[in-house]
């Protein structure tokens, strides 16, 4: 905190993510800096597409957080930041090291955590918060609420902050039930809500609504809202799985995958990543190849403004044995595949061992494909 106070600021920039996680994370740093004294602002982004990078790091004097996101793009950061702000970086995906001494990736892989099994993008962001002033333990089942997202029992810091939300009655353990004694509600509840407000509601208000709703809890207006933004995905998700299973799912050696198009019109990106990890488990897919999908991008980006070109955004999920193939180097990661599949157009790719996605122009879909393919065929251990 001693440099952020240096910096003489009155109002500090948080962009994070878009998912339950981002939300949760947006909604600790918020909280945390507030109570500090700090005004804050939040832009919620899908995916750190360079020209908005470059905007919101043209000026100088400025304290910048990136929650959730930003640690694969440190190298990005660095670049169009050139000293000019103090920028934190709370994220758990897998990191790039910063070449600015004013970037300061706080990422927990950089201390040998994993970002797939041991902290979420919240649990990064309340240790921060827990650090910076230990009153906001009161904030560990938000980090509890991001960490819904990585598969299975809570394990190692995560583990860690779920014994200090119970000792501390922030919570309520019945079972496998986790209570949040202040909103009413469970750790369970608010991440499925977060999830369909950030990424379902993107373009209407959602993830404001959910970085309220996260500190606040769940109004009757809020539940009422994402349902109703809940049965517009699931119809979409029918029609679209209706589609592939009448043999819209296309196949290469080492690839299955699909162009959602237009099929997620007026929802945000995330939704198609949501929509493979869902598919991973349908009988449709073959468990031993990468899962890739397509869908096209609206040209905006909600408290910024209009974006330049047409873009596609590209999610890859790796099916359950597909994933011991990973986890034994025998085959490359979701993150690794995008980053060699999109070299030279992709924007933003990132994300972990079995899932991942990136931005590209929407004239690529077929290129990456065939790239993805000739780098899976040449990878070696």
């Amino acid at each position: 905190m001693e440099e952020i106070n240096a910096a003489n600021v009155s109002e500090i920039l948080i962009i994070h993510h878009d998912d339950a996680d981002g939300l949760a994370s947006a909604a600790i740093a918020k909280t945390a800096l507030e109570r500090e004294g700090y005004q804050t602002k939040t832009l919620c982004l899908e995916k750190l597409f360079p020209e908005v990078v470059e905007t919101i790091h043209a000026e100088e004097g400025k304290v910048i957080f990136y929650c959730d996101i930003g640690s694969p793009h440190a190298p990005e950061i660095s670049k169009c930041n050139e000293g000019r702000n103090l920028v934190v970086i709370l994220d758990h995906h897998d990191p790039k090291p910063a070449t600015d001494p004013k970037v300061y990736d706080l990422n927990l892989e950089h201390y040998g955590f994993r970002g797939e099994t041991d902290f979420s993008g919240a649990t990064c962001n309340y240790l921060f918060a827990r650090t910076i002033n230990e009153e906001n333990v009161d904030l560990s089942y938000l980090a509890l609420v991001g960490s819904r997202e990585i598969p299975g029992e809570p394990r190692s810091l995560n583990k860690l902050v779920l014994e200090e939300a119970e000792r501390n009655e922030v919570i309520q353990v019945k079972g496998k039930s986790l209570r949040i004694r202040k909103l009413g509600t469970t750790v369970k509840e608010l991440f499925s809500k977060l999830q369909i407000l950030g990424a379902v509601g993107y373009y209407q208000g959602g993830p404001e609504m959910g970085v309220k709703a996260a500190v606040d809890g769940l109004t009757a207006e809020i539940r009422e809202f994402t349902e109703k933004l809940e049965a517009k995905r699931k119809e979409a998700n029918k029609a679209l799985l209706e589609r592939l299973r009448r043999g819209g799912l296309n196949e290469t050696e080492h690839i299955q995958w699909f162009d959602a198009g237009d099929a997620y019109r007026g929802m945000g990106a995330k939704t198609i990543g949501t929509f493979c990890s869902y598919l991973t488990y349908q009988r449709i897919i073959n468990p031993r190849k990468y899962l890739l999908g397509f869908m096209h991008l609206e040209p905006r980006i909600p408290g910024y403004g209009e974006l330049r070109g047409d873009y596609a955004k590209a999610s890859v999920r790796t099916p359950k044995t597909l994933s011991k193939f990973v986890d034994g180097g025998r085959m490359p990661t979701a993150v690794k595949l995008l980053e060699e599949s999109t070299s030279g157009f992709g924007i933003a790719a990132d994300g972990h061992a079995y899932a991942a996605s990136v931005v590209l122009p929407s004239d690529m879909k077929q290129r990456t494909v065939e790239k993805a393919e000739e780098f899976i065929r040449k990878f070696s251990p």
